[in-house]
């Protein structure tokens, strides 16, 4: 069956609550001191009703967001009657932190079949039948992943089999490994259906490739809309915070709004650490900007080596 993607809306990605340690800004604040596996726990699940209450139907997870896809296969298990979501996972990094905010390490990639195949494994244990999204996570231009054909030819197969196959991009060359992956093909049809990028009020330089993909026919879903906590109030620049005060939202619900202004952009991810803070990031789906707000907003974006250098430098909370 194709993917069933609601356009336009927002969904809600796990990575900066199911694990004690991320790169978000404020996280400290956010979260606190005990950040014991069921408190986690308790506060992922209290996220998801509350997302779920104000129907969002996209879940997103990762093997490598610590107890992320154990937390959401728990939450959907407790709650049976819930059958119209769409949850997505990603598989090429491994979470080696063990639960701790200070490990060296916080996660390892590897686009290898072997890695695939034992994460693959380990998402069906804990998701089985509940995965309909697999994507390959963080591709780069250099990914062997794009050229790996053995690796293609399973991924084909898993598509087969009822699993849409995605991947997502990071670092300043996301529109080299999206048009690349644009082209990868398993008996003459493309392989990828979805892809998952950054792209923000100051990164922006995805976008174009971003369009090229919706137009070929992927499902775009947009990841680090808030720019790891950069675009939230305590941060934000100073012509966020006036479109903000101008349209009486939160900087959060402007910025995620600026995204779902963009015509390729199908699914735009809150990362929301607190109830508090997913309630004014799902008023983005609401909010109106007019041109000339966007044009001010569209001037905050930066060099993109600049950009993903900065973001290399935030410290894991």
């Amino acid at each position: 069956m194709p993917l069933s993607l609601p356009r336009k809306s927002l969904g809600f990605g796990l990575a900066a609550v199911a694990r004690p340690g991320y790169i978000t800004l404020g996280r400290d604040r956010d979260l606190g001191e005990n950040r014991s596996v069921e408190t986690l726990r308790a506060r992922t699940h209290a996220l998801l009703d509350t997302a779920y209450a104000s129907g969002v139907r996209y879940f997103d997870a990762a093997r490598s967001y610590g107890r992320a896809e154990e937390f959401l296969a728990g939450w959907l298990a407790a709650r049976p009657e819930i059958d119209d979501v769409t949850v997505g996972s990603k598989w090429g990094y491994t979470y080696t932190a063990g639960w701790s905010t200070d490990a060296e390490k916080h996660e390892v990639k590897d686009h290898t079949l072997a890695t695939y195949e034992r994460q693959r494994a380990e998402t069906d244990a804990l998701l089985g039948d509940r995965l309909d999204l697999y994507q390959i996570h963080s591709v780069t231009p250099d990914s062997p992943a794009l050229t790996d054909k053995d690796l293609h030819a399973r991924l084909a197969e898993a598509a087969a089999d009822g699993v849409t196959v995605g991947f997502s991009t990071s670092g300043p060359a996301q529109a080299d490994a999206i048009r690349a992956a644009l082209a990868v093909t398993v008996d003459g049809a493309p392989l990828f259906r979805t892809v998952q990028s950054t792209y923000n009020a100051l990164e922006t330089s995805a976008g174009p490739a971003l369009a090229e993909a919706h137009d070929a026919g992927l499902s775009v879903i947009v990841k680090e809309g808030m720019a790891n906590g950069r675009l939230a109030a305590p941060h934000a620049p100073d012509a966020l915070r006036a479109v903000a005060e101008e349209t009486g939202l939160g900087c959060d619900a402007v910025a995620l709004a600026l995204v779902l202004r963009q015509p390729w952009a199908d699914v735009v991810l809150s990362g929301a650490a607190t109830v508090a803070q997913l309630g004014s990031n799902l008023a983005a789906a609401t909010a109106v900007l007019d041109d000339d707000q966007a044009a001010r907003l569209a001037a905050l974006a930066e060099d993109p080596r600049a950009y993903w250098e900065r973001r290399g430098q935030l410290p894991w909370h």
